[in-house]
């Protein structure tokens, strides 16, 4: 994501960094006085109306139409986080509290929810933890217990072990007995293969062979399709959206809905946290970066966790372009390694 640093001179630079540090703290636009006070330094209001005429040209920073003051551009935080950021480890106190909330004994999970939790409260932005990803996850099995109202309990373990939950409506209520004969039926056909293989199998058999289908069959198959399918929609655990309506260049109604509505559909967050797995270390999108106009005024730092060695998922959080990237980044970065200590300790 790094861009190439063009040469610019030190004074330069420091009055970037400063303006955006202020506009950081306070989210207004950064006039010629107020950088000259925060920077500390005896220049002349020509002078630093030369400089701020110059970050402007580099395309670093702009003028808001109601302003004659400055706010940065997505290319401004970019230069600054990439050059100018000088991002300091957390202190022993606060990570032995972080580490506070990642119980050994907690189930898989509840150490997601964890995270994503520890994310939000601590940055007070919204926390994103991908579900554990272990590359080729395997069909085990699958057991259903009927419920009232036609609901049923699926049961789905997998080939590592993993057992997961899931709740499924059916269109009529079925015996224990059917119930019974469609998971047989289920662990003959898939047991061993792909996960992914498995739910692509079930969406082409349904539709080029339904007709030749009996009523068990059709009964197990769309079971099966809702289990993975709600396995593959649970792709992401999120905390704290509400904390984007703190920030004003975030509250618009129309501007809130369509964010929101991201976060719902997950589509493009996912994507993005997609990326983030095949990168290393942190990884930071700004703005218009992301590629999804919907996140043009947001950012979002993740990092990847580890189980034994293998990065199976990503955590992060998503904020506005204006977020306290010093402090934020530390936080995503220790969060990641608490939680792959957390999952390891449980293997």
């Amino acid at each position: 994501m790094a861009m190439p640093r063009p040469d610019i001179p030190e004074r330069t630079r420091y009055m970037l960094k400063v303006l955006i540090d202020r506009y950081i703290c306070d989210g207004q636009p950064v006039g010629s006085r107020t950088l000259a006070r925060e920077a500390n330094l005896d220049l002349s209001p020509a002078t630093i109306r030369n400089v701020m005429s110059d970050l402007e040209e580099l395309g670093f920073v702009r003028s808001p139409h109601t302003s004659a003051g400055r706010i940065p551009t997505v290319q401004g935080y970019r230069f600054f986080v990439d050059t100018l950021l000088e991002v300091k480890p957390l202190d022993t106190v606060s990570i032995d509290q972080m580490r506070t909330v990642f119980q050994v004994e907690l189930e898989p999970a509840d150490l997601i929810e964890s995270a994503s939790g520890l994310l939000s409260g601590v940055t007070r932005l919204a926390g994103v933890v991908t579900i554990p990803k272990h590359d080729h996850a395997l069909f085990n099995r699958v057991e259903f217990v009927p419920l009232s109202d036609n609901r049923v309990l699926a049961i789905l373990v997998t080939g590592e072990g993993e057992v997961q939950n899931r709740m499924i409506s059916l269109e009529r209520q079925c015996s224990a007995a059917e119930l019974q004969q469609a998971s047989n039926y289920l662990n003959a056909l898939f047991s061993g293969k792909d996960l992914s293989a498995v739910r692509n199998t079930l969406l082409r058999e349904m539709r080029e062979t339904r007709s030749t289908m009996n009523r068990m069959m059709i009964t197990a198959m769309q079971m099966a399709d809702q289990v993975l399918e709600k396995n593959q929609n649970e792709d992401y655990v999120m905390a704290g959206q509400t904390n984007l309506m703190e920030f004003h260049e975030l509250c618009d109604i129309e501007r809130l809905r369509k964010l929101f509505d991201a976060f719902n559909k997950k589509r493009e967050i996912l994507h993005l946290l997609d990326q983030c797995v095949h990168g290393e270390g942190i990884q930071i999108f700004i703005g218009e970066e992301s590629g999804y106009q919907t996140l043009d005024e947001c950012s979002m730092v993740t990092a990847p966790y580890q189980v034994d060695g293998e990065i199976v998922g990503v955590l992060g959080v998503i904020g506005p372009t204006r977020m306290a990237y010093e402090r934020i980044i530390p936080i995503v970065d220790v969060t990641a390694r608490l939680l792959g200590a957390a999952l390891n300790h449980r293997d």
